[in-house]
């Protein structure tokens, strides 16, 4: 150990396993410490960013010796974007990783009694998997620092910085903004159209946002594509400005005539956050349809669907035979969405009672159900915790089975309890998040214990895992 100007260097350090939220893991003299950008095997000279009594922080200065087990990463972007940081681990080895992953919150976090965790079930395709991509427009573009001091020496950083940039959000930065040219994660044409309307916005001088000061014309596009075949678009500019407007969404329609529907959202606020505007349609009918097994899904543009199709099958399939219904259940499908999980179950069930927050999801939902001949299925907009009330469970029936897909900070302490007063006898909770996860489950093991765990890989060369656990009501 070698301290210089109060930094604090650990120098020929092993990283030896992976921890939370994609950091990597060594021990140094009994410590443990977090590195970034770094994969087990890799012999590196870190330099710390926090050092506690029990733990430290760091990234790597130096490589001193590759791991073995480390690959050539396949996009040119990776490691200055911030996404797909796995890329230089072979995809057995994301896998093993992310199951480990799952075994350490539940008995670390949980503390439970717990059944055999079944092996995760990966993905047959690792790239072009996301149904969804969300894309940024910015006056200010992102330099890597090697780039970024021989611009400056050459006084060339003012105008390399502000040309702008069309991709996603450097990693650490909510104002700068990484160029892409090609990103992997979701199938064309996404990169033609993007890099089709940043040539456009370049060519006629048209003002990319600039997320401090918020001005600017150009500000997000969010492109959909489904395994139907159907694709979305919805280009979000900063203000109205018809004739910009009316240009680029016409080009857009020609250049890519394979388009289905093609949106439009004109966001003046500070944040970039739709859910309270309007997309407005310029072609076709504003929605796109994606389809599991024989169900269909209807799509808008503020609707949450599950990013991954292909393996989003096979999470409901997990979550289907978890609920072994024999058609005399009550179904409540909780954080509920669009309805996909509780209409893909709904032909072994008595009833579906759906919840969710976002009223246009369960706009959505209710279209869904309608369409899928799926007639026993009634859909509530509002927070879970307000509307499961005594009064609702003894309106709508109690239930036999609690399906629970919550966001990654789990479901709300009070939705737990009322869940252990009802003594709800089997709930079977899909996760993004096994750590909030554990808590929860620690939470219901006063009354339930754990009898079925299946980690489910829905997103390759992340960090990012899902889980579904089944519960049963202790006797």
């Amino acid at each position: 150990m070698r301290r210089k100007k109060e930094r604090i260097v650990l120098e020929n350090v092993l990283v030896t396993d992976y921890a939370a939220e994609g950091k990597s893991l060594a021990r140094v003299e009994g410590k443990v410490v977090f590195i970034e950008n770094s994969i087990p095997g890799d012999i590196v000279n870190v330099q710390l960013s926090k050092n506690k009594k029990d733990f430290a922080e760091g990234f790597p200065l130096r490589v001193v010796q590759y791991s073995p087990e480390r690959i050539e990463a396949f996009c040119t972007h990776f490691g200055i974007c911030g996404g797909c940081s796995w890329q230089t681990l072979p995809y057995e080895l994301q896998l093993k990783y992310k199951q480990q992953q799952v075994v350490d919150n539940l008995t670390r976090i949980g503390k439970i009694e717990l059944p055999e965790i079944q092996p995760i079930l990966g993905c047959g395709e690792t790239q072009g998997y996301r149904n969804k991509m969300e894309y940024t427009f910015s006056t200010k573009k992102y330099i890597p620092r090697e780039n970024f001091i021989a611009l400056k020496e050459d006084n060339l950083l003012d105008n390399a910085q502000n040309e702008g940039a069309a991709g996603f959000h450097a990693k650490g930065f909510f104002d700068k903004v990484v160029e892409i040219e090609k990103c992997y994660l979701q199938e064309e044409p996404t990169n033609k159209i993007r890099n089709f309307v940043a040539a456009w916005g370049r060519e006629n001088n048209i003002p990319f946002y600039n997320i401090k000061e918020h001005t600017g014309w150009l500000r997000n596009m969010m492109v959909r594509i489904a395994t139907t075949g159907e694709i979305m678009i919805n280009l979000v500019v900063g203000y109205e400005k018809k004739s910009w407007r009316e240009e680029i969404l016409g080009k857009i329609e020609t250049e890519f005539p394979e388009i289905t529907t093609i949106l439009y959202t004109i966001n003046e606020k500070k944040n970039d956050s739709i859910y309270d505007l309007e997309p407005k349609s310029w072609k076709g009918n504003g929605f796109i349809y994606e389809k599991l097994e024989h169900f269909k899904f209807k799509i808008s543009p503020k609707s949450f669907f599950q990013t991954n199709t292909r393996q989003a099958e096979k999470l409901y399939q997990v979550v289907r035979d978890f609920a072994e219904l024999d058609g005399s259940q009550v179904v409540y499908d909780l954080y509920c969405g669009t309805g996909s999980i509780g209409i893909f179950v709904s032909d072994k069930a008595k009833k579906i009672v759906g919840v969710e927050v976002i009223d246009d999801a369960i706009k959505d939902a209710k279209i869904n159900a309608a369409e899928n001949n799926v007639n026993d299925a009634v859909f509530f907009a509002g927070d879970v915790i307000k509307i499961c009330d005594d009064a609702f469970f003894e309106e709508h029936g109690k239930p036999d089975i609690v399906i629970t897909d919550p966001p990654r900070a789990g479901m709300h302490e009070k939705l737990v309890q009322k869940l252990l007063e009802m003594e709800v006898p089997e709930i079977v909770y899909v996760s993004c998040n096994p750590a909030t996860q554990a808590r929860d489950l620690a939470l219901l093991d006063a009354k339930y214990q754990v009898i079925k765990v299946q980690p489910v890989d829905m997103f390759p060369h992340t960090l990012h895992i899902e889980n579904v656990v089944k519960l049963k009501l202790k006797k």
